[in-house]
């Protein structure tokens, strides 16, 4: 037919299946923070203090310039300057690669339901631990940590390839690579007590923790505070309709209609803030360096199987939320999508989209040492990812994508894309604020 593009595909034994459900209900719970633990959250969020070697901060990667992205299919942390696509190479210290994983947007990450967190789920809430989460540290991790997110924040400090530096070239990156993470003299241990250090911080852990020594969860749990408060999506055109059933646009509607509906987005899109907070295989391309250990010689990345040991998990990704999704780019686990209707509509033929993958559709900074871009070309490899694919398949127009795209726009809550609070002008430790 012409001028309408369709895909029909093989039907997989396991599919994902298509379901009509109803609209999900404006009932999200958000935990909630005192204006002072905000307030010093925005300060170290910003600060550079908590990298290695005191030139990455947490914005460096998530800034509200690029919808608390960077922008970028696959960052430069450590040994970059610059922000987002700009971001370039130090010359005097370059990264030893490129960032495994697209940097995930931070939209209601302070909603209750976020308890997963990192594209593989390696972190989450986990009751029966002592620590109340189960992450990447085992029995060694520290207590004190109000909640998943906070943990979360605080791993990218452990990275040598996002905050800790190069081997040895820094008290934390020594620590790191020595294996000493938690406890007296780890990585995190060092850190608070630089900002144990800055009269400023200490004051300002007064009015939040009285007079006791600061932790590093105390860091943590006030720097989640700070993103739970800047970055609360709940305030869209889609938010308006389901509360007081103010009405969205037509084209916006009838694409509401297929995401809810037959086009079967919301099997895995679920509830308010469109995730269901799982992992699903949908043969996304694979770029970079992968996720691999230092030893290991490959650029694979077999997602939620590298945390669970079960080979039902290859390959499968934790859900995004769509809040804001349209500014979020680019998309994918490793970013592979700089378009958000390439990757609308790689969902409607995964494998086909996988086998056909063109790398010009990545956005990348300047490559990295050792590590330029890396299209991931084992023809093994590729067919394990095809044959993961979760997805059903699906026959749409192009008048429906873009009425979906229609859709995914009243997703956007302006309030959050600006921040309620902004980059600070200044930081305690007087480091440069990335702007």
């Amino acid at each position: 037919m012409k001028g309408v593009w369709c895909v029909a595909v093989v039907v997989a034994l396991g599919a994902v299946p298509v379901v009509a459900g109803p609209l999900p209900k404006a009932d999200a719970r958000f935990s909630e923070h005192s204006p002072e633990e905000i307030a010093l959250g925005q300060l170290l969020y910003y600060d550079p203090i908590l990298s290695g070697n005191k030139t990455v901060s947490c914005a460096s990667c998530h800034h509200p310039e690029f919808a608390t992205g960077d922008g970028v299919s696959l960052g430069l942390g450590d040994g970059g300057l610059g922000l987002g696509p700009d971001r370039r190479i130090d010359p005097g210290n370059p990264p030893e690669q490129r960032i495994a994983r697209n940097a995930p947007a931070l939209f209601n990450l302070g909603a209750e339901e976020f308890t997963r967190f990192f594209h593989d789920g390696r972190l989450e809430a986990d009751p029966t631990r002592p620590s109340g989460l189960r992450t990447p540290l085992g029995a060694d991790m520290e207590r004190g940590f109000a909640s998943a997110l906070a943990a979360q924040a605080m791993f990218p400090v452990l990275s040598g390839d996002e905050m800790a530096g190069h081997y040895s070239e820094n008290d934390v990156a020594q620590a790191v690579r020595q294996g000493l993470l938690t406890g007296e003299g780890g990585a995190w241990s060092i850190l608070s007590g630089r900002v144990e250090a800055i009269p400023e911080y200490r004051a300002r852990f007064d009015a939040v923790i009285s007079d006791r020594p600061i932790a590093f969860a105390d860091i943590a749990n006030v720097m989640a505070a700070f993103v739970a408060f800047e970055w609360r999506a709940d305030d869209s055109p889609f938010d308006a309709y389901l509360r007081d059933g103010t009405p969205l646009p037509a084209k916006a509607a009838r694409g509401m209609d297929l995401f809810f509906g037959s086009a079967g987005c919301s099997a895995c899109h679920a509830g308010l803030f469109q995730t269901d907070h799982d992992f699903h295989a949908i043969a996304m391309p694979q770029i970079g360096p992968g996720k691999a250990a230092r030893f290991e010689r490959h650029n694979r990345d077999v997602g939620r199987m590298r945390v669970t040991g079960n080979a039902e998990d290859a390959y499968r990704f934790r859900t995004p939320s769509l809040r804001n999704v349209t500014h979020t780019a680019p998309y994918g686990h490793s970013g592979a999508y700089a378009s958000l209707e390439a990757v609308l509509r790689h969902h409607l033929d995964p494998v086909e989209g996988l086998q056909s993958y063109d790398a010009t559709q990545a956005m990348l900074p300047a490559p990295s040492r050792g590590s330029d871009f890396i299209l991931l070309t084992d023809a093994t490899e590729i067919a394990e990812i095809a044959a993961a694919n979760e997805l059903r398949p699906l026959m749409l127009s192009d008048i429906q994508i873009a009425d979906l795209l229609a859709f995914l726009e009243t997703l956007n809550d302006e309030q959050s894309l600006r921040g309620r609070m902004g980059v600070p002008e200044a930081v305690p430790s007087g480091l440069a604020v990335d702007r």
